[in-house]
């Protein structure tokens, strides 16, 4: 495989302070969104003014079938019982052959949500969990060549 090829089959390696938390097979909310305030100016009625006033970060949420690892993802969030404490989380997205393509830093991490799987004997499907986390920005994570 060429070096330069996209990442298409993608698993994102999570970590929270540097402890690994698993491979995750989906990845959704990284995103950030600059909110605009519009102020309309007397006497002009050629434009409105968009003015820019604070970054917004959506939540991220991370799922993956059920494994090993999952006992990492419920002791971290267990822990949070006696008071959550924001940390730093990296999402690295990895091809098939563990290459990190690309790497994302979230400051202050707090969990939100941890939905485990429906166990259901009529309908059999991968049993999945899904962890939820808020965070107030996105940095550029490092990527190892």
């Amino acid at each position: 495989m060429d070096k330069q090829d996209p990442a298409v089959s993608v698993c994102f390696q999570v970590s929270i302070d540097k402890e690994k938390l698993g491979v995750f097979n989906s990845c959704e909310g990284l995103g950030a969104e600059i909110v605009i305030e519009q102020r309309e100016e007397g006497g002009n009625n050629g434009m409105i003014w968009q003015l820019p006033t604070r970054m917004k970060f959506s939540n991220v949420k991370l799922t993956r079938p059920i494994c090993e690892d999952s006992k990492l993802l419920t002791t971290w969030f267990a822990s949070m019982i006696n008071g959550v404490t924001p940390t730093t989380m990296v999402i690295s997205a990895m091809t098939m052959d563990d290459r990190v393509v690309a790497s994302w830093s979230l400051e202050g991490v707090i969990p939100v949500r941890w939905t485990g799987p429906s166990l259901n004997f009529d309908s059999p499907k991968v049993a999945t969990e899904t962890l939820e986390v808020a965070h107030h920005g996105i940095l550029p994570g490092i990527v190892k060549k």
